[in-house]
Protein backbone atom coordinates (compact mmCIF):
# COMPACT_ATOMS: atom_id res chain seq x y z
CA UNK A 1 0.00 0.00 0.00
CA UNK A 2 1.38 3.34 -0.89
CA UNK A 3 2.15 5.80 1.84
CA UNK A 4 -0.63 7.47 3.59
CA UNK A 5 -3.29 5.81 1.57
CA UNK A 6 -6.10 4.10 2.57
CA UNK A 7 -8.80 1.98 1.25
CA UNK A 8 -11.23 3.61 -1.13
CA UNK A 9 -14.56 2.24 0.88
CA UNK A 10 -16.91 4.74 0.01
CA UNK A 11 -17.82 4.47 -3.98
CA UNK A 12 -21.03 3.21 -5.32
CA UNK A 13 -21.84 1.56 -8.23
CA UNK A 14 -25.17 1.71 -10.11
CA UNK A 15 -26.69 -0.91 -12.01
CA UNK A 16 -26.78 0.39 -16.06
CA UNK A 17 -29.95 1.28 -15.86
CA UNK A 18 -30.33 3.42 -12.51
CA UNK A 19 -26.51 5.23 -13.55
CA UNK A 20 -28.61 6.41 -16.70
CA UNK A 21 -31.75 7.42 -14.85
CA UNK A 22 -29.69 9.52 -12.10
CA UNK A 23 -27.91 11.15 -14.70
CA UNK A 24 -30.69 12.08 -16.49
CA UNK A 25 -32.32 13.15 -13.34
CA UNK A 26 -29.71 15.40 -12.35
CA UNK A 27 -29.10 17.15 -15.89
CA UNK A 28 -33.09 17.41 -15.26
CA UNK A 29 -32.38 19.38 -11.91
CA UNK A 30 -29.46 21.36 -13.46
CA UNK A 31 -31.44 22.44 -16.40
CA UNK A 32 -33.81 24.37 -14.25
CA UNK A 33 -30.86 26.72 -12.64
CA UNK A 34 -31.36 29.89 -13.82
CA UNK A 35 -29.38 33.15 -12.54
CA UNK A 36 -31.05 35.53 -11.09
CA UNK A 37 -30.75 39.52 -10.89
CA UNK A 38 -33.91 39.88 -8.03
CA UNK A 39 -33.98 38.46 -5.15
CA UNK A 40 -36.67 38.03 -2.29
CA UNK A 41 -36.27 39.73 0.82
CA UNK A 42 -36.31 36.39 2.35
CA UNK A 43 -33.46 35.01 5.39
CA UNK A 44 -31.88 32.02 4.62
CA UNK A 45 -30.83 29.33 7.17
CA UNK A 46 -27.10 30.21 8.03
CA UNK A 47 -26.87 25.83 8.22
CA UNK A 48 -27.77 25.88 4.36
CA UNK A 49 -25.17 28.13 3.66
CA UNK A 50 -22.78 26.42 5.64
CA UNK A 51 -23.39 22.87 4.28
CA UNK A 52 -23.21 24.36 0.51
CA UNK A 53 -19.72 25.38 1.10
CA UNK A 54 -18.97 21.99 2.85
CA UNK A 55 -20.06 20.54 -0.09
CA UNK A 56 -17.80 22.93 -2.28
CA UNK A 57 -14.82 22.43 -0.05
CA UNK A 58 -14.94 18.37 -1.49
CA UNK A 59 -13.71 19.67 -4.72
CA UNK A 60 -11.11 18.21 -6.19
CA UNK A 61 -7.93 20.65 -6.00
CA UNK A 62 -3.91 20.63 -7.06
CA UNK A 63 -2.03 18.86 -4.61
CA UNK A 64 -4.73 18.64 -1.60
CA UNK A 65 -4.03 22.36 -0.73
CA UNK A 66 -7.71 23.70 -1.07
CA UNK A 67 -6.37 27.13 -2.17
CA UNK A 68 -9.70 28.36 -1.15
CA UNK A 69 -11.48 30.63 1.17
CA UNK A 70 -15.43 31.51 1.37
CA UNK A 71 -16.57 34.49 3.17
CA UNK A 72 -20.54 34.44 3.71
CA UNK A 73 -21.81 38.12 4.38
CA UNK A 74 -25.44 38.43 5.85
CA UNK A 75 -24.46 41.63 7.70
CA UNK A 76 -26.33 44.31 6.27
CA UNK A 77 -23.93 47.00 6.98
CA UNK A 78 -21.04 45.06 5.39
CA UNK A 79 -23.38 44.13 2.36
CA UNK A 80 -24.00 47.95 2.30
CA UNK A 81 -19.84 48.90 2.04
CA UNK A 82 -19.62 46.03 -0.79
CA UNK A 83 -22.46 47.27 -2.65
CA UNK A 84 -20.92 50.89 -2.43
CA UNK A 85 -17.81 49.65 -3.65
CA UNK A 86 -18.53 47.11 -6.42
CA UNK A 87 -20.78 49.67 -7.86
CA UNK A 88 -17.47 52.15 -7.98
CA UNK A 89 -15.85 49.76 -10.08
CA UNK A 90 -18.61 49.01 -12.50
CA UNK A 91 -19.59 52.57 -12.79
CA UNK A 92 -15.73 52.28 -14.42
CA UNK A 93 -16.05 49.39 -16.47
CA UNK A 94 -19.24 50.76 -18.61
CA UNK A 95 -18.52 53.85 -18.80
CA UNK A 96 -14.34 53.74 -19.57
CA UNK A 97 -13.27 50.24 -19.59
CA UNK A 98 -15.55 47.73 -21.72
CA UNK A 99 -15.23 48.72 -25.33
CA UNK A 100 -18.32 48.25 -27.86
CA UNK A 101 -18.02 44.76 -28.44
CA UNK A 102 -18.71 43.85 -24.69
CA UNK A 103 -21.10 46.51 -23.64
CA UNK A 104 -22.86 45.64 -27.44
CA UNK A 105 -22.86 41.74 -25.92
CA UNK A 106 -24.18 42.93 -22.46
CA UNK A 107 -26.83 45.34 -24.06
CA UNK A 108 -29.56 42.26 -24.29
CA UNK A 109 -29.09 41.41 -20.39
CA UNK A 110 -30.05 44.95 -19.43
CA UNK A 111 -27.32 45.18 -16.81
CA UNK A 112 -25.71 48.23 -15.81
CA UNK A 113 -23.82 49.55 -12.71
CA UNK A 114 -26.37 49.54 -10.31
CA UNK A 115 -26.03 46.52 -8.15
CA UNK A 116 -29.14 46.36 -5.58
CA UNK A 117 -28.83 42.76 -5.66
CA UNK A 118 -26.11 43.09 -3.03
CA UNK A 119 -27.54 44.42 -0.59
CA UNK A 120 -31.27 42.49 -1.07
CA UNK A 121 -30.01 38.88 -1.52
CA UNK A 122 -29.66 37.64 1.97
CA UNK A 123 -26.10 36.10 1.40
CA UNK A 124 -23.25 37.41 -0.09
CA UNK A 125 -20.50 34.80 -0.25
CA UNK A 126 -17.05 36.03 -1.92
CA UNK A 127 -15.00 33.39 -3.01
CA UNK A 128 -11.04 33.80 -2.58
CA UNK A 129 -8.19 31.81 -4.97
CA UNK A 130 -5.12 31.20 -2.22
CA UNK A 131 -1.94 31.41 -3.75
CA UNK A 132 0.06 30.31 -0.80
CA UNK A 133 -0.10 29.50 2.82
CA UNK A 134 2.25 30.74 5.51
CA UNK A 135 3.17 28.56 8.83
CA UNK A 136 3.53 30.43 11.80
CA UNK A 137 7.50 31.18 11.38
CA UNK A 138 5.74 33.35 8.08
CA UNK A 139 7.54 30.39 5.52
CA UNK A 140 5.09 30.10 2.23
CA UNK A 141 3.75 26.87 1.02
CA UNK A 142 3.47 26.96 -2.65
CA UNK A 143 -0.21 26.35 -3.92
CA UNK A 144 -0.56 24.49 -7.63
CA UNK A 145 -3.54 25.07 -10.25
CA UNK A 146 -4.81 27.59 -7.83
CA UNK A 147 -7.18 28.97 -10.46
CA UNK A 148 -8.71 25.61 -12.10
CA UNK A 149 -9.25 24.37 -8.34
CA UNK A 150 -11.25 27.41 -7.13
CA UNK A 151 -13.79 27.54 -10.42
CA UNK A 152 -14.61 23.78 -9.94
CA UNK A 153 -15.02 24.32 -5.90
CA UNK A 154 -17.04 27.51 -6.82
CA UNK A 155 -19.19 25.58 -9.51
CA UNK A 156 -20.17 22.84 -6.67
CA UNK A 157 -20.73 25.46 -4.68
CA UNK A 158 -23.41 26.84 -7.29
CA UNK A 159 -24.92 23.46 -8.02
CA UNK A 160 -24.98 22.93 -4.34
CA UNK A 161 -26.96 25.96 -3.85
CA UNK A 162 -29.00 24.86 -6.71
CA UNK A 163 -29.65 21.70 -4.71
CA UNK A 164 -30.66 23.62 -1.71
CA UNK A 165 -33.74 24.89 -3.57
CA UNK A 166 -31.67 28.85 -3.98
CA UNK A 167 -30.26 31.01 -6.66
CA UNK A 168 -27.74 32.33 -7.27
CA UNK A 169 -25.69 34.78 -9.17
CA UNK A 170 -21.90 35.26 -10.09
CA UNK A 171 -20.82 38.34 -9.84
CA UNK A 172 -17.28 40.12 -10.84
CA UNK A 173 -16.62 43.67 -10.72
CA UNK A 174 -13.40 44.60 -11.59
CA UNK A 175 -10.85 45.01 -9.65
CA UNK A 176 -11.78 43.31 -6.69
CA UNK A 177 -9.15 44.35 -4.20
CA UNK A 178 -11.69 45.79 -2.34
CA UNK A 179 -13.20 42.62 -1.14
CA UNK A 180 -9.74 42.02 0.75
CA UNK A 181 -10.40 45.64 2.41
CA UNK A 182 -13.68 45.30 3.69
CA UNK A 183 -13.54 41.56 4.26
CA UNK A 184 -10.00 41.83 6.23
CA UNK A 185 -8.81 38.80 4.18
CA UNK A 186 -4.69 38.54 3.95
CA UNK A 187 -2.67 39.32 1.05
CA UNK A 188 -2.09 35.69 0.23
CA UNK A 189 -5.46 35.83 -0.71
CA UNK A 190 -7.12 36.81 -3.85
CA UNK A 191 -11.00 37.91 -4.53
CA UNK A 192 -12.03 35.00 -7.55
CA UNK A 193 -16.13 35.92 -7.69
CA UNK A 194 -18.63 37.19 -5.34
CA UNK A 195 -21.67 34.72 -5.28
CA UNK A 196 -25.14 36.47 -4.35
CA UNK A 197 -27.28 33.75 -2.83
CA UNK A 198 -31.13 33.37 -1.95
CA UNK A 199 -34.86 33.39 -2.94
CA UNK A 200 -35.89 34.57 -6.21
CA UNK A 201 -38.50 37.62 -5.61
CA UNK A 202 -42.46 37.16 -6.86
CA UNK A 203 -42.46 37.34 -10.37
CA UNK A 204 -39.30 37.36 -11.50
CA UNK A 205 -37.93 37.20 -15.13
CA UNK A 206 -34.95 35.83 -16.75
CA UNK A 207 -33.34 35.85 -19.99
CA UNK A 208 -34.69 34.13 -23.16
CA UNK A 209 -31.52 31.88 -23.99
CA UNK A 210 -30.80 28.65 -24.71
CA UNK A 211 -27.79 26.20 -23.84
CA UNK A 212 -25.94 24.74 -27.19
CA UNK A 213 -26.73 21.33 -27.82
CA UNK A 214 -24.37 18.03 -27.08
CA UNK A 215 -23.00 18.03 -30.77
CA UNK A 216 -21.62 21.75 -30.68
CA UNK A 217 -20.26 21.87 -26.95
CA UNK A 218 -18.57 17.86 -27.06
CA UNK A 219 -16.37 15.73 -29.52
CA UNK A 220 -16.05 11.87 -29.03
CA UNK A 221 -13.15 9.79 -30.68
Amino acid sequence: MKKNFVPYKNYKEYPEEEMRQRVRDFYGDLKRRRTVREFADRAVPREVIEDCIRAAGTAPNGANMQPWHFVAVSDPGVKSKIREAAEEEEREFYEHRANEEWLEALEPFGTDHHKPFLEEAPYLIAIFEKRYDLDEQGHKTQHYYVKESVGIATGMLITAIHRAGLVSLTHTPNPMGFLNEILDRPKNERPFLLLVVGYPSEGVEVPDITKKPLDEIATFV
